[in-house]
Order: C-alpha cells, then structure tokens, then sequence
C-alpha cells in the first residue's frame, strides 16, 4: 500500500491546519495507508532558512518526501497566499523532487475570500517541482475547526467534503502504480 506523508506549513504550535491535516492521515490509515506527519515549523529554523540540505533533520525531512508516494501539503492562508514556512521548505526540494507523486493540497483560513489560494499560489508551485498529480484540492475554513475540552474535530459538513477530497486522493494514488505501467515506453 502506498506511503503517505503530511506536510504542514503552520508556525503555530496549535494548528488548525495540523488538525485537518491529522485528520486526513487518519482517514488514510484507517484505509490501510502508511501514514506520517511532517510538521515543518518543528525544523531546526537556521537550517531551513539557511538551505542547509546536509543537516541532519532536514536531511531526514527531504529523504521522507522522497520516499512517499503520495504528499498532503497543507498551509495556513496568511496574506491571501499559503505561509513564508512552507515555502521556505519547498524551496529546498530539488527541481524535480515532487516527481511521481500525487498530491493532496489544502488550505484553511479565517475567510472564503482566500478559496483561490490553493489554485491560485500553491498549485503552480507544486507543478514547477513536477508533481505528477495534483487533486482537488480542499479550503477549510477555521470555524469548521472545534476545539473544546476533549479532541480537536471538525464539523460535520467540513467532515464530509474534507473526506470526499481524501478518497479521491486515496484512489489516484491506489491507480497510480497501474498508470505509469500502462503509459511507460
């Protein structure tokens, strides 16, 4: 079965966007996937900003993305684009280094003004690094996030289409394998 690896680009410590993001991985692992979280805010910030490919933890980070199969890259949106974090990771992969993988973008925000953001900012970047395919993607918007004294969950109707856009992702990834075979000289 394939591996999957969440990336998130949130500073925060409390993250909506970790939380949509685990409950993706969860809907996956539940289905039989390998699952992991990558939550880039916890890399060492010399390093990132420095491009230091060679340090150990951000060795590791690259390395993990290298061998998923398929990527959840969520974000926070902050000034109508996903965060400066994110970016500052991506940056570092190499040209071709979503190559062959297939992609689940989200977003979550305070605002439907910023749905765009995963069309708009963060897909083109996922195509420049050659991502083989990029699903819809889902913006979740942070009310649609509860918190209370017991776990972190997302309202019904955000469940829902959040979910619609993990099994679309779950059977591109499940074809994938049979689809480069198929289209291979």
């Amino acid at each position: 079965m394939p591996h999957v690896l969440a990336i998130t680009g949130s500073p925060s410590a409390h993250s909506r966007t970790a939380v949509v993001a685990d409950h993706v991985l969860r809907r996956l692992a539940h289905s039989g996937f390998g699952t992991a979280h990558l939550a880039v805010r916890e890399l060492p910030a010399a390093d990132l900003l420095a491009a230091r490919r060679g340090e150990p933890e951000i060795r590791r980070a690259l390395e993990a993305v290298a061998e998923a199969d398929g990527l959840v890259i969520a974000t926070p949106v902050y000034k109508a684009s996903y965060t400066g974090l994110l970016k500052a990771f991506l940056d570092l992969l190499p040209q071709d280094g979503l190559t062959s993988k297939t992609i689940l973008p989200l977003a979550t925000g305070g605002s439907l003004a910023h749905v765009l953001t995963i069309d708009y900012a963060l897909r083109p970047v996922l195509a420049a690094l050659g991502a083989r395919h990029v699903t819809a993607g889902r913006f979740v918007l942070d009310s649609s996030v509860e918190r209370g004294a017991g776990p972190d969950r997302l309202r019904p109707e955000a469940e829902l289409d959040l979910f619609q856009a993990v099994d679309e992702f779950a059977d591109a990834l499940r074809t994938a394998p049979a689809a480069a075979l198929t289209t291979a000289p």
